[in-house]
């Protein structure tokens, strides 16, 4: 075959010693079943290995706290009604838009900050973690990252051990979920705050923050080789108008949570999805959808 002629041999060796480290992993972790067998796919595994640099003993080590973290914590549960309150100024949410590699994209906009319960705030995050998973396409594994500096300042800032908490929570229970991360214009009084919560990142996850100011050809260059100008919202420097609008947003992240449950193998129960209002309002109880027979 020509194909194969093209491959050089190293590449081959290459190729099958990573997959006898996947199975080998596989084996150390042991006899897996319901929801932590569904977590661990091979493409999975390859993540956590890559995350340590193909150690066996610390990718182990990595996976089992996961899977420990996930069993209690259960992020995969977390419904959209149950966070809906932490969404209604869009902190945080999924864009209509992927990136150049068909990436999902979540846009970070912490001047926004309408909530003052840190375990709400990472619960909501996580909640979006997983919906940006949920959403990407076969053929991707990441997620870029957006965030808008607009309207942030100290006194709206996270506490440095929230932000300790969020660094460690997606290096530790999400490794190698995160392609980019675009800091889009932040004040300079920023840089007190970063020169701390940069040495809880490892170097992988360093690596991948980058700072964009719309003065600076050089960074504006590197953003716009990752994101369609036409796409890119005008907050980042792009020619799109998005408006965040939060009844639309929770409308589609209901019906994501059907859709996470019957990925979950929670289709079999009742599926209590809110209906996106919270806050001064009196919301509705939610809505509760029972699949039917089939």
């Amino acid at each position: 075959m020509i194909l194969c002629s093209k491959n050089p041999s190293w590449l081959i060796v290459a190729v099958m010693r990573k997959y006898n480290q996947i199975k080998e992993l596989r084996a150390a972790i042991g006899p897996l079943s319901g929801r932590s067998l569904k977590y661990c796919t091979d493409a999975c595994l390859r993540r956590y290995l890559e995350a340590r640099n193909w150690n066996a003993d610390k990718s182990k080590k990595m996976l089992e706290e996961t899977l420990k973290w996930r069993s209690t914590y259960k992020p995969e549960e977390i419904r959209w009604h149950e966070v809906a309150v932490e969404g209604e100024t869009g902190k945080v949410y999924r864009a209509s838009f992927h990136d150049r590699h068909g990436r999902t994209v979540l846009i970070l906009r912490p001047g926004k900050q309408n909530t003052t319960s840190l375990d709400n705030q990472l619960r909501h995050l996580v909640y979006l973690i997983e919906n940006a998973i949920l959403n990407l396409p076969e053929t991707q594994e990441q997620m870029a990252w957006l965030i808008d500096f607009t309207g942030w300042t100290l006194s709206t800032s996270v506490p440095i051990k929230s932000a300790r908490d969020t660094i460690n929570l997606l290096q530790n229970h999400y490794p190698e979920r995160l392609a980019i991360a675009f800091l889009y214009n932040p004040p300079r009084i920023f840089e007190a705050f970063w020169k701390i919560v940069k040495y809880f990142m490892d170097a992988k996850t360093f690596q991948k923050v980058k700072f964009v100011y719309p003065k600076n050809t050089e960074s504006v260059e590197l953003m716009r080789s990752y994101f369609d100008e036409e796409n890119l919202p005008t907050e980042f420097g792009g020619k799109a108008v998005l408006e965040y609008n939060h009844e639309e947003f929770s409308k589609q992240m209901n019906q994501d949570d059907i859709k996470s449950a019957n990925l979950w193998g929670f289709d079999d129960k009742l599926q209590c999805i809110g209906n996106g209002h919270s806050g001064s309002d009196v919301a509705p109880e939610p809505v509760c959808l029972v699949p039917s027979a089939s």
